[in-house]
């Protein structure tokens, strides 16, 4: 039954376009108890209500609404909100983050290589600041991209300590600096409300992040570190530009799909888990 006591929290967020021209808000919550409602909110509804409402992570009450009969989706008038998320890392933890990345970069002993990264991050400062790893799956927040990157870093260097001797430090670094670093350009963020979206600028000059850090290193001479990114999503249909599925692949193709998943899977997923 409908209750404005029952407190969700918000999943995603997303406005789209009805077949009439008017904008149409699509809202999934979570109950207290895990179960998931879809939402629906209309053009009009939308008006009314700061952009900052949808964060992830934000706490709300549904103040007026519709449900259907199972209770799992709802037409939505009016929400309030109970708790605000915070929108991902604050200016000194994005700047100490930062840096943190800049000392791995330090620790690559191929100078042509360590340049080659260091002048990306140094480029891209500015957007790599604020840059989420992801819109919905993990470490979507601002500064998100950084947390993720720096996880993938920490896990290489356990991998390190039980395969020193047959893993390249210097690429395996290099690739967890750069598997992502087209995110920086994939998504937008605004850094008010937290909301992610799309780059449509990007998508239409690039088929994804993968494939702009793939070309980036195959550019500029770096091969087997490209391979190592065009594998990290590991199957075709997960986006992957070299399928791990293929025989006879190097063991080092490897390494950063699986140093990506385990951050992605067990890093911080949203915003609501910081603080």
């Amino acid at each position: 039954m409908f209750s404005t006591d029952i407190i969700y929290e918000v999943v995603t967020f997303a406005i789209g376009d009805t077949k009439s021209g008017t904008k149409m808000g699509k809202l999934q919550l979570k109950d207290p108890d895990g179960e998931f409602l879809n939402c629906i909110l209309w053009e009009e509804a939308l008006n009314r209500m700061d952009s900052k409402l949808f964060r992830t992570g934000n706490e709300l009450r549904i103040v007026s609404g519709s449900f259907n009969e199972k209770y799992n989706n709802c037409l939505v008038q009016a929400l309030e909100l109970v708790k605000e998320a915070k929108t991902g890392l604050d200016e000194a933890e994005r700047e100490a983050e930062y840096n943190a990345l800049i000392s791995y970069i330090n620790l690559i002993k191929d100078d042509a290589l360590k340049n080659f990264v260091l002048d990306i991050y140094t480029k891209n400062k500015e957007q790599i600041l604020i840059a989420p790893a992801a819109k919905l799956m993990h470490h979507n927040y601002i500064g998100g991209l950084m947390v993720h990157t720096h996880e993938c870093l920490q896990y290489a260097d356990k991998m390190f300590e039980m395969f020193f001797q047959r893993v390249n430090h210097d690429e395996t670094y290099a690739a967890c600096l750069l598997h992502d670093i087209g995110k920086v350009f994939e998504y937008t963020i605004d850094t008010e409300s937290g909301l992610i979206d799309y780059d449509e600028d990007f998508r239409k000059e690039w088929i994804s992040h993968s494939q702009y850090g793939f070309s980036i290193c195959m550019n500029a001479g770096f091969k087997r570190i490209a391979r190592m990114i065009a594998a990290h999503h590991a199957r075709a249909e997960w986006g992957a530009i070299i399928d791990l599925n293929e025989k006879d692949l190097e063991s080092c193709l490897y390494l950063v799909h699986h140093i990506d998943d385990l951050s992605a899977k067990f890093g911080k997923i949203n915003v609501a888990m910081l603080g």
